[in-house]
């Protein structure tokens, strides 16, 4: 019997995962990643941005698995896996071969991912399976090493990554590696949907389009009210590149969530909803050819 992990597909019902088989000894969900606010501060000389952001994350997301071996391999399937390359440009591998040199690990691993979301679509994508990937080889190699540990190792590889590696409520400053944990009582166990218009969007063409504008900081008061109050400094910005963001808010925003935004660079935006009621009438509305997903904050 193959070995099975629950993941809501899009249309919000828990599914199987027969990619990941009876001969994987660990397995990890690269949680999906929300910014229900994102602040961008400054442009750096570095090319970078320093912002303030709010991570909170999904239940599900992509599914990894591995189990041990002499080398390192990777095999990809899912519905979205097509589009990825199972080399050494894919951040899971290139965060394989770093706890290898970190840690001085000679042992290998066989890995698995199930690619169950949209890529480049502003919800973690490859940052979030760099993160899985760095918990599921700590698990299988027996490295005992914490999470901090983890993040830091994984930081340089990019910004997102340590915020995905802990996978729970934070406030993010720089460039989003400066983590401070988060109070989540007013915002785990919300349902949450996610829309994709499965059109691709340039992180770096949207913060290069940003016009440096600060428009001030995130509330650092109550989680949930600073989330209300704050904003997606780069939603216009995609909105303009990509027309269909604007018409899955103005979708979503017809259902009457608590919440509907665009999380990261895009093109993903997301509501969140009281019950799993409003959310399933709500996905109803959507454009068929758009992909969704139902699930809940964790």
């Amino acid at each position: 019997m193959g070995l099975t992990t629950p993941i809501c597909n899009a249309g919000g019902a828990l599914v199987a995962i027969p990619g990941l088989r009876a001969i994987v000894e660990h397995s990890e969900i690269a949680f999906a990643k929300i910014n229900l606010a994102l602040h961008v501060r400054k442009r750096r000389e570095d090319g970078y941005h320093d912002i303030e952001t709010l991570f909170a994350f999904a239940r599900h997301g992509d599914v990894l698995g591995a189990q041990l071996s002499n080398v390192l391999s990777l095999e990809i399937d899912g519905p979205f896996g097509n589009g990825l390359e199972a080399d050494d440009s894919n951040l899971v591998l290139q965060t394989a071969y770093l706890m290898q040199a970190h840690f001085g690990v000679t042992e290998g691993a066989a890995i698995q991912l199930n690619k169950q979301l949209p890529i480049a679509s502003g919800i973690g994508g490859g940052s979030a399976d760099a993160a899985a990937t760095a918990r599921l080889l700590n698990q299988l190699w027996g490295l005992g090493a914490s999470e901090q540990l983890l993040a830091d190792i994984l930081a340089p590889l990019g910004a997102d990554i340590p915020a995905c590696v802990f996978s729970r409520p934070s406030f993010g400053t720089g460039t989003g590696t400066a983590l401070s944990f988060l109070d989540d009582s007013n915002i785990t166990a919300r349902h949450v949907l996610l829309v994709n218009p499965l059109q691709s969007v340039s992180t770096a063409a949207i913060f290069k389009a940003w016009d440096g504008v600060d428009g001030g900081a995130i509330d650092r008061g109550a989680v949930w009210d600073a989330a209300i109050a704050g904003r997606n400094d780069l939603e216009p910005i995609a909105s303009e590149i990509c027309p269909v963001v604007t018409d899955i808010l103005t979708r979503l925003s017809q259902a009457q969530p608590a919440m509907a935004r665009m999380s990261g660079s895009g093109a993903t935006c997301f509501a969140l909803f009281d019950d799993v009621t409003s959310l399933e009438a709500a996905r109803a509305a959507l454009d068929p050819h758009w992909w969704s997903m139902g699930t809940m904050l964790r």
